[in-house]
């Protein structure tokens, strides 16, 4: 039997409460939003500050995930229950992250999330973003993410990516903003640049796509531009489809 205690207790989170209980260290353990995981899932959370452990399958290992203000900062796998209390307890308290992972070494911790902590991630996260699309075979994305960052005005956003499109935001932590315009290339040296409102338009060139977003287009724009009412979301995806290769799409996962 993987978990004998978790089988005595009747879940996750009962065995969990019981082994903080013993330690004094005063958690409230919870169920997760997730109604299936009821008996194999559990969390604590206190004053933005949230962990949640999952157990896994086949094999005894407890994983566990630590996030601030709905950032995840540092996750890992363990066998132990007690680690698992005690790695979560001490991350209610409001540690850097460093000093969590140094106490508790079966965690592990990023770059980003301690950019996070110093407030710089948005600078980090277009590092990152240009490094990986620097990596792949699709050159008209890496053009179009180093167009943007050239513009002061889009690299003070924070970048992301979404399914195809290049994405920005004003916050670089949850709540993402939605209303800002993306674009995604089409391909043959086009790019698709799409407004909150649903609004598409069609132009060529990395540096146009930027110059719509920025709504200051360059002099030969007028000649070259297409604009158009957009269609269902659906439409959109199944034309997006028709233009990157099936083997790409892994490619375009959130950063």
């Amino acid at each position: 039997m993987l978990y004998p205690e978790v089988v005595r207790a009747g879940s996750l989170q009962n065995a969990l409460q019981v082994v903080a209980d013993g330690a004094g260290y005063g958690l409230t353990v919870e169920l997760t939003s997730s109604p299936g995981w009821r008996h194999v899932a559990a969390q604590v959370a206190a004053d933005g500050f949230s962990a949640n452990v999952l157990m896994a399958r086949g094999e005894r290992s407890f994983s566990v995930d630590c996030s601030a203000g709905g950032i995840r900062m540092a996750t890992g796998n363990i066998d132990g229950l007690s680690e698992v209390a005690g790695a979560m307890h001490s991350w209610l308290q409001g540690p850097r992250v460093r000093e969590l992972v140094a106490q508790w070494p079966f965690l592990r911790t990023w770059e980003l999330a301690e950019a996070h902590e110093r407030g710089e991630a948005v600078p980090v996260r277009w590092r990152q973003l240009r490094a990986a699309s620097a990596r792949m075979q699709d050159t008209a994305l890496h053009e179009l993410v180093e167009a943007a960052f050239e513009q002061p005005r889009l690299r003070v956003l924070s970048p992301g990516r979404s399914m195809y499109w290049l994405t920005f935001s004003r916050r670089a932590s949850p709540p993402i903003c939605h209303d800002l315009p993306r674009a995604m290339p089409l391909g043959n040296g086009r790019y698709r640049v799409r407004f909150a409102d649903g609004r598409v338009q069609d132009v060529d060139g990395a540096a146009e796509a930027v110059a719509v977003i920025l709504d200051r287009p360059s002099a030969s724009t007028p000649s070259r531009v297409k604009s158009h009412a957009a269609g269902t979301a659906a439409s959109l995806e199944k034309r997006a489809d028709a233009v990157v290769p099936a083997s790409m799409r892994s490619d375009y996962g959130g950063l």
